[in-house]
């Protein structure tokens, strides 16, 4: 019996239904503060919001269609529309750091730690995105990267949602940690149901090393060397 064509559906065809979830918990982690407010009338947001939405929504409607395609067997289409990406990628980095430089407000004390909640994101963004593209025409190892590129928007819409279900709305430190073990929970799963591949089982510990690492920055208040330098040089530039 051929096992790791036994775990493919799991892990790669049927993504698209993991990512449907993924869609599903973002509307509900961001409807209270983001989405009602378009009913009630109180859509008082930024432009950066609203750019950096839309681009967070068809990032996800993008992971929903790709490994659709595959499964479907439009391997030319799946090509045509991934080249997309080269251009919606670098929208999003630049909806992440014009929406972290508009919320900046005079001289914080913690800017460093403050900038590294949204910056962090960005890091296993790129590692993800960028094995995807690194190894493109290796199906399996394109597929975790483009994975790890959706699980990075599992901690957002997570949290959020655990607060308004659990926590009235309110900001509580339990509920950061919870989407956190819940986080780390969903990494193990991957690592051990991958554990007897042969190729890019390397892509999922590593991804659980570099979350253990972005959260013990923010967790323990580690100061990474040099990075409030850069987060006092990314305030000061005129971007909002």
């Amino acid at each position: 019996m051929n096992t790791t064509k036994s775990r493919k559906p799991f892990t790669y065809v049927n993504s698209t239904n993991y990512f449907v979830g993924l869609f599903l918990l973002a509307i509900v982690g961001f409807w209270p503060s983001y989405f009602s407010k378009f009913f009630d009338g109180t859509a008082d947001f930024t432009f950066y919001m609203h750019f950096h939405a839309v681009l967070a929504v068809l990032w996800i409607f993008f992971l929903i269609a790709q490994p659709l395609l595959i499964k479907k067997k439009h391997f030319a289409l799946h090509r045509s529309i991934g080249k997309i990406s080269y251009i919606l990628v670098p929208l999003i980095y630049i909806s992440v750091l014009l929406l972290a430089h508009s919320r900046i407000t005079g001289e914080e004390e913690n800017l460093g730690l403050s900038l590294w909640v949204p910056f962090k994101d960005l890091i296993i963004f790129t590692f993800g995105y960028g094995v995807a593209i690194r190894y493109r025409k290796i199906m399996p190892l394109h597929a975790r990267g483009m994975i790890v590129a959706g699980i990075v928007l599992i901690e957002p819409a997570m949290v959020r949602a655990i607060i308004n279900l659990f926590f009235d709305g309110n900001f509580v430190p339990p509920a950061y940690l919870v989407s956190i073990g819940l986080l780390y929970s969903l990494l193990i799963i991957l690592i051990i149901a991958e554990r007897k591949e042969k190729r890019g089982r390397w892509i999922f510990p590593v991804t659980l090393g570099l979350y253990i690492f972005v959260h013990s920055v923010i967790l323990l208040q580690y100061s990474v060397p040099g990075w409030q330098a850069i987060a006092k040089w990314f305030a000061g530039l005129p971007l909002t």
